[in-house]
């Protein structure tokens, strides 16, 4: 059982070098780095409105486009999340989360389930934001679910302005999964009839 919470993932390939660590019982503190611009902006979101404390130093074939950057880096944040949450004892297991942002609205529900699976529905008026490609946002959003072993449900309900669509996206992500990896003091064990998650 992992007592303290938290996780540092180093993962290495031919297209990038990512370390991440995570502590899930955190006040929001974080440092992330991965040469997109946008990609910080919303992890350092996450952090800050999950109150995780996230650290990323993230370098990638970016002279090749954002793609791997953007897929590893949400590839290692889910295996951090994966080895953080440990055994899962204790945890409310669910959460969900609406949040607006000016004009924009999205909702994200996440089940810690061991079940990886992605619902994802947004509708983007433009290819990119910054130097993020928007069709990534759901990448990002599915390949966090495969491999930090969970269901999660997202949706942009309405919005003008795509920046503000994902940045509510990646905060809706943020509180929900804070909902649902706070421990519930009065639970023992592991929240599920099967006994493992």
């Amino acid at each position: 059982m992992n007592n303290n919470r938290s996780a540092t993932i180093h993962r290495q390939t031919k297209e990038t070098d990512i370390q991440i660590t995570l502590e899930l019982d955190g006040r929001g503190e974080h440092h992330v780095q991965t040469g997109i611009g946008f990609l910080d902006h919303m992890l350092a979101a996450f952090a800050a409105h999950g109150l995780y404390n996230l650290q990323v130093q993230a370098t990638g074939d970016l002279h090749i486009d954002n793609h791997h950057t953007i897929e590893d880096t949400a590839i290692v944040l889910g295996q951090a999340l994966d080895q953080a949450l440990g055994e899962r004892r204790g945890i409310n297991r669910m959460g969900h989360a609406y949040v607006p942002m000016d004009e924009a609205l999205a909702f994200v529900a996440v089940d810690i389930s061991g079940r990886p699976y992605t619902v994802f529905r947004a509708e983007w008026r433009t290819a990119q934001i910054g130097e993020f490609p928007t069709d990534l946002v759901e990448h990002f959003f599915e390949t966090l679910a495969v491999h930090g072993r969970l269901t999660l449900h997202a949706r942009a309900e309405y919005g003008r302005n795509d920046h503000h669509q994902a940045e509510a996206l990646f905060k809706a992500l943020a509180r929900a999964l804070r909902m649902a990896v706070d421990l519930d003091g009065r639970r023992i064990g592991i929240p599920s009839t099967k006994g493992i998650l």
